[in-house]
């Protein structure tokens, strides 16, 4: 059976290995490959028309971010996070946050900071909409502003792979229908000070204020899960 979520190549100058990798970890990280889903080298192959070292080069990088995980007597898998995995990753995406929003705040220019406030309406705007899709990827260019404007390839190298880490997650966190009436108004609002602090060029407030929105989304997906799963609420 072929591989639905996935599409032939396009062979440009661009590294081949890359656009498989990216084709991959996209297609994980949205969920058209789900976790459990198993990753045949042949079927992989046939659909993207690409060579099998390219392919087993790809899958290599993919189990090293723990997107998939190889099972003997199976092969590669699409991995799952467990509630444990999943509360200490977003407690790490807080801190590394907060350091980024810090960051740019100190060195960011009057573009950085028109580009942010431009994002903030989109995002205001994304959740008028009621759309989570349009949600989440208003809320990730946010983010991708303030880590453009850090400057800093290590840090913005660490949160995409937390962020690859955790879509699934942010994503129920979003569109469960068991999420809280308020956790969007206290998103947006969260936001909102993120941005005037930020205007202010208050690199403190606006480190505990993204550290702030990071683990009250946390805290969220957290409570769903517990209501899930029948179990005391994660606080």
């Amino acid at each position: 059976m072929s591989q639905p979520a996935l599409s032939k190549v396009q062979k440009t100058a661009a590294s081949l290995r890359q656009q498989v990798l990216e084709g991959l970890r996209d297609a994980i990280v949205s969920g058209q490959l789900p976790a459990g889903k198993r990753l045949t080298e042949r079927e992989l192959i046939e659909t993207m028309d690409v060579s099998r070292t390219v392919i087993r080069e790809a899958l290599r990088q993919l189990e090293a971010e723990h997107l998939i995980e190889v099972i003997p007597n199976k092969g590669p898998v699409v991995r799952g996070l467990t509630r444990d995995e999943a509360e200490d990753l977003y407690r790490i995406r807080a801190v590394l946050y907060g350091l980024a929003a810090r960051i740019f705040v100190e060195q960011s220019d009057d573009a950085g900071m028109a580009n942010l406030e431009v994002a903030l309406q989109s995002v205001i705007k994304a959740y008028d909409s009621k759309d989570a899709e349009t949600v989440l990827d208003a809320k990730t260019v946010f983010y991708d502003v303030i880590m453009s404007g850090t400057g800093s390839e290590t840090l913005t190298s660490m949160l995409a792979t937390l962020q690859a880490r955790i879509w699934q997650w942010r994503s129920l966190g979003l569109k469960h229908p068991r999420r809280s009436d308020e956790r969007s108004s206290e998103s947006i609002e969260n936001l909102k000070q993120i941005v005037a602090a930020a205007k202010r060029k208050d690199a403190d407030a606006v480190e505990e204020l993204t550290r702030r929105e990071a683990s009250q989304a946390a805290r969220e997906v957290m409570r769903i899960l517990a209501a899930e799963q029948q179990e005391p609420e994660f606080v």
